[in-house]
């Protein structure tokens, strides 16, 4: 692979180090969340770049939990990938394992929703409707404030990284609803299969 890599190339990479649907299902809905937050934000001609990002954000967590962020920079420097895909793959690990603080706006984008997808995603699960197209923040806010509701989906880390985009909790959340509405309209739902 040389230094960029196509669409195909990342799923086939993130698939040699990832089997569990779930995994691959997180890969997905975040890839499809930076693509929307991409265009949303004036950078539609790097859509695809913030989309892989999103992609191979936890390319190595499903096998090193215990070096997340770490073991991905060594797996896309051994394959030659572009420094800036794996700085902005690696930033979404800040003050958790490792010190590379999120600069970019897709760094802070991918920071901030990476967390906030999956209390998202839990909070679909238990709907009626199991979709986000009639989720509204109100009820993201109310899960949100329920510290055992999605548990492992950090608040800090949210919080964090709203305030780094200098965005109040509920514009991040809304947009962030706004994105996955978008994913679930191109077929990729939070309970099917990738």
């Amino acid at each position: 692979m040389s230094g960029t890599i196509s669409r195909d190339e990342a799923w086939k990479l993130l698939t040699e180090y990832n089997k569990e649907d779930f995994h691959l299902k997180h890969a997905r809905i975040v890839e499809s969340v930076m693509r929307w937050f991409a265009r949303e934000e004036g950078y539609g001609e790097e859509a695809d770049f913030w989309a892989v990002a999103g992609l191979l954000h936890d390319l190595d967590f499903e096998r090193f939990p215990e070096r997340h962020c770490v073991k991905t920079q060594e797996i896309m420097r051994a394959r030659g990938l572009d420094e800036r895909l794996i700085r902005a793959v690696a930033s979404h690990g800040y003050a958790l394992t490792v010190d590379i603080m999120p600069e970019h706006p897709m760094e802070k984008i991918l920071y901030a929703t990476d967390e906030l997808t999956g209390l998202i995603g839990a909070a679909v699960l238990i709907r009626p409707s199991k979709s986000v197209m009639d989720l509204e923040v109100k009820s993201v806010k109310k899960k949100y404030k329920t510290p055992n509701f999605a548990a492992g989906c950090s608040r800090e880390v949210i919080e964090r990284g709203a305030a780094m985009l200098g965005w109040e909790l509920d514009e991040l959340i809304e947009k962030t609803i706004c994105a996955m509405r978008s994913a679930e309209e191109q077929g990729i739902r939070v309970y099917d299969n990738p």
